[in-house]
């Protein structure tokens, strides 16, 4: 039975990478595309894939192509309404949510009230609402299919197994490009973008430098897989082989292994649960003999101590540290702020709004806090210099 999708944020890297996996399927059709400011990109794709319906967030970008289209036939959203349009559509089996930022939040939501499935590259949605995405995938039957590679991992080593024999999950993580400092106080953006392992976007990017990427996992994590937070590890893993483990309770530990790139856990989402033969990167063993593990530094990289205190707290404090964190990381790119101040941001943020967190929140409370923590941020960036 064929398959229709909609990716949303498909000139991004999982975006991109999603389509050449739909290459190697034959019964997948993508019917919406949507992009933010890569028109000339999203016109290829438009011109590959013949999708009925595109959206265009920003709206100067999207007028210009409105002008200039050439299928009158194509129908034309824009904004975050266009997202959430595309997210809904009824023709729709399953969306594809990788989506930069907390702006995957209300299109996940609202695909999984349409009841479609859902393939989630996107960290931010269970980052600042899980509890709440999690509760309407639930009511609504909808199966959320993880996409991060470490995630994947973990549902591909819980196949056959009951969840209850769980006694841990271990999230590796490579590390990043300052694994080995000793100091960061003088790292440049350009070597926080020189990542040893992945080739990704400039956000996750950063955020892999900084280990802020592996605790939004620890918190998609908690709710993907309902464990506590007591049983989710981390171990520095540099070579990026073993995408991440599960320890059974009889000390059986099963992990999953593959080369660094995202096509598979992409087309593992896609085709659950089938698997099908493709020309992907093999895993050559006899190149890769040395695996290696340590602690994570958490003096040094605060920000993943930051998410564990985040969800141990709970409501909205994984909203305000991912909030916070966009804020930060954007400045940085901007080169506005320096790399270690990133952490700073985030403490400070998570400081000021702490007493205004709420355990049985909404999703109204979830925008409303988001946007606080971000005015919060956007200030204390702003004033950093001075302070």
């Amino acid at each position: 039975m064929n398959k229709n999708i909609v990716i949303l944020g498909s000139t991004g890297s999982i975006g991109t990478q999603a389509l050449e996996v739909v290459d190697n399927l034959k019964n997948i059709n993508v019917i919406a595309l949507s992009t933010n400011t890569n028109i000339e990109l999203l016109e290829k794709q438009i011109e590959k894939y013949k999708p009925k319906y595109v959206c265009i967030a920003d709206e100067d970008k999207a007028s210009t192509f409105k002008q200039n289209i050439k299928d009158k036939t194509l129908n034309v959203y824009t904004g975050t309404k266009g997202l959430e349009a595309l997210a809904t559509l009824t023709k729709a089996n399953l969306i594809l949510n990788s989506l930069v930022g907390n702006v995957g939040l209300i299109p996940t939501i609202l695909a999984i009230r349409a009841k479609k499935d859902i393939a989630l590259a996107n960290k931010e949605t269970l980052v600042s609402a899980g509890e709440l995405v999690m509760k309407e995938a639930k009511e609504n039957n909808v199966n959320i299919y993880p996409i991060d590679s470490e995630h994947s991992a973990i549902f591909q080593c819980m196949q056959g197994n009951k969840h209850s024999q769980i006694r841990k999950i271990i999230l590796t993580a490579s590390g990043g490009p300052f694994r080995e400092h000793t100091n960061l106080d003088n790292v440049t953006l350009k070597e926080a973008l020189n990542h040893p392992n992945w080739s990704m976007g400039k956000k996750i990017t950063i955020d892999s430098a900084t280990l802020m990427n592996k605790g939004l996992e620890v918190i998609e994590a908690k709710w993907l897989f309902s464990m506590d937070i007591e049983d989710i590890k981390v171990v520095i893993h540099p070579q990026s082989i073993i995408h991440s483990m599960v320890e059974y309770k009889d000390s059986a530990i099963i992990a999953q292994l593959g080369t660094a790139d995202m096509k598979v856990p992409i087309q593992y989402a896609l085709t659950y649960p089938d698997r099908i033969e493709n020309n992907f990167e093999k895993l050559d063993f006899l190149k890769h003999s040395n695996l290696t593990f340590k602690e994570p530094n958490y003096e040094l990289f605060p920000c993943l101590m930051y998410a564990f205190y985040a969800i141990k707290r709970g409501g909205l404090m994984p909203c305000i540290l991912n909030a916070s964190n966009e804020i930060a990381v954007e400045f940085f790119l901007q080169e506005k702020i320096k790399f270690i101040q990133i952490p700073q941001v985030i403490k400070y943020t998570m400081e000021q709004l702490e007493k205004d967190n709420i355990k049985n929140y909404t999703l109204e409370d979830v925008l409303e806090m988001d946007r606080k923590a971000r005015d919060i941020a956007k200030d204390f960036c702003l004033n950093l210099k001075t302070i």
